[in-house]
């Protein structure tokens, strides 16, 4: 069984940095592509970053592009999220996302790709 668990959530102020991990057990982490998205209350799940199998290939949304940046270690099953110049709007619960992955150029960036997803790891910032 794949089991996804976030953590580095928190409260932050407005221009702060935080980095966001996602550990993956019970799966072949190598052989995922992997996600970040985040959710509001009210709102869909909106996609911001995916990195492919090898940690080469990245996509970022364009919210994030610039001052997300998203890594994964595949000794340790860690993936990461680094978000810098935070702002109230990036406030909301961070989840991550897995699938396997036959591609290594093509990126999935819609929540019904992903087959397994964490709790998610809510995230605040204040102005």
């Amino acid at each position: 069984q794949v089991q996804l668990t976030e953590s580095g959530g928190g409260l932050v102020q407005a221009g702060d940095s935080l980095r966001l991990s996602c550990a993956v057990s019970g799966g072949a982490f190598s052989m995922y592509a992997m996600a970040w998205f985040r959710q509001t209350p009210g709102k869909e799940r909106e996609f911001v970053a995916t990195v492919q199998w090898n940690g080469n290939a990245k996509s970022y949304a364009d919210p994030a592009r610039g001052r997300f940046t998203i890594s994964r270690d595949n000794d340790k099953n860690t993936l990461y999220l680094r978000m810098d110049r935070l702002g109230p709007q990036d406030t909301a619960v961070y989840y991550c996302a897995a699938r396997p992955s036959y591609s290594s150029t093509y990126f999935y960036t819609r929540a019904v790709d992903y087959e397994f997803w964490g709790q998610g790891t809510q995230v605040t910032v204040s102005s």
